[in-house]
């Protein structure tokens, strides 16, 4: 048998973490990942291993980025609590306030809280909508300000899996007057070195690693939680066409037209450091090497639960505080951080990422082998115990 060689560099305390990450190798089938851990803002993991080409001939490099789907949020999330903090967005305002068209079809009173918690009852466009719709931004925009709530708004709450990011952004845009990749790039990624993009420049593509495909069939670890079986239970249903329309969603990240777009509820190119650095900022008061990333209010708000209980989208119990979603006790499958704090979130296939301030600890963790779960994948859930079990 092949060992497999993990890179990069991990604190002795946090070992565990390493011995994890090696057995998603050895035992869960991984091809290429990276994990990276701060404590108290201090990097104490950071490794990755594996392949970037699903033929494992490119080996993953310490600046391998790849499509980390719905953990894109959580930074979509900040951008909107930034502006929160800055005084430029009332969450408790109509969303019409910012975006007026956005009143139609009976949308006049949701509030922004509503967008940020999924409760706004827009988890997916009715009516069919063309493949080249996906990458283009006013043409969602339109489709959903012209979108009737799929269930009345506030009484219930279910994923937004792909149009949070739209919804999200154009209030951004609209206040900002720049796209919500730019004001992201501004805002955070530069200022903090991060290396997350929500539009993809061209020249970074070559370090782009290609995703696996989304498992068909329910989970091997017996799990019958699988995101292919909420889809297909109800192919018109409002699951069905959060994932699948516009359909283009199905020919996955792999492309240029996906990659190079701004789709803010899926579509971040990241490595786990730059996830792990934000959020241990989060998690250590919100700031990281004097750069303020949100004020401890807007950090409090966050993880102060928003939605709770059965998900109409999902199918399963979620919770949500404002864009981020919060650790369950009773749920196996989504026990993380050691105190009520916590918060985070997952994208599908896999990776996830999470602020735990009453350790100090950012966690982060992306790959490229898709898995079938819809919340937490075992193996974030082995790395994220190994990490917990050191802070």
């Amino acid at each position: 048998m092949t060992t497999t060689v993990i890179e990069g560099d991990c604190d002795a305390r946090f070992e565990p973490v390493r011995r994890a990450f090696a057995e998603n190798f050895a035992s869960r089938d991984e091809i290429g990942a990276a994990v990276a851990v701060t404590l108290h803002n201090r990097p104490v993991v950071d490794l990755w291993s594996g392949f970037a080409d699903l033929e494992r001939t490119r080996p993953w490099q310490r600046d391998t980025i790849v499509n980390v789907y719905s953990t894109t949020k959580a930074m979509t999330a900040i951008c909107a609590l930034r502006l929160v903090d800055q005084g430029r967005l009332d969450l408790d305002a109509p969303v019409a306030l910012y975006w007026p068209e956005f009143a139609d079809a009976g949308k006049a009173e949701i509030p922004v809280r509503w967008l940020l918690s999924h409760r706004a009852g827009l988890a997916a466009v009715g009516r069919v909508l063309p493949n080249e719709a996906l990458y283009d931004w006013d043409a969602m925009i339109a489709a959903l300000a012209a979108q009737e709530p799929w269930w009345r708004p506030g009484e219930q709450h279910g994923y937004h899996a792909v149009t949070y990011g739209w919804l999200v952004g154009e209030l951004v845009r609209r206040i900002t007057g720049v796209s919500l990749g730019t004001f992201f790039r501004d805002e955070l990624a530069e200022p903090l070195g991060l290396d997350f993009h929500i539009g993809l420049a061209d020249e970074q593509h070559g370090r782009v690693a290609d995703m696996s495909s989304i498992p068909l069939e329910l989970p091997a670890d017996g799990n019958d939680r699988s995101l292919a079986s909420v889809i297909l239970a109800d192919p018109e249903g409002v699951a069905a066409k959060a994932f699948i329309n516009p359909a283009s969603l199905l020919l996955g990240p792999n492309n240029a037209a996906w990659r190079r777009a701004e789709i803010p509820g899926a579509n971040g190119h990241s490595t786990a450091r730059a996830l792990a650095r934000i959020y241990g900022a989060l998690a250590a008061g919100g700031s990281v090497d004097g750069h303020r990333v949100l004020s401890p209010d807007a950090i409090e708000s966050a993880a102060t639960e928003q939605s709770t209980g059965r998900d109409l989208v999902l199918q399963v119990n979620t919770r949500f505080g404002l864009g981020f979603m919060l650790p369950q006790p009773d749920e196996a499958d989504m026990r993380f951080g050691t105190g009520p704090g916590a918060f985070g979130h997952p994208g599908a296939g896999g990776s996830f990422a999470f602020a735990d301030p009453a350790s100090g600890l950012g966690f982060a963790y992306v790959m490229n082998r898709m898995g079938p779960h819809i919340l937490l994948d075992p193996r974030a859930i082995a790395l994220l115990e190994a990490a917990q079990s050191c802070a």
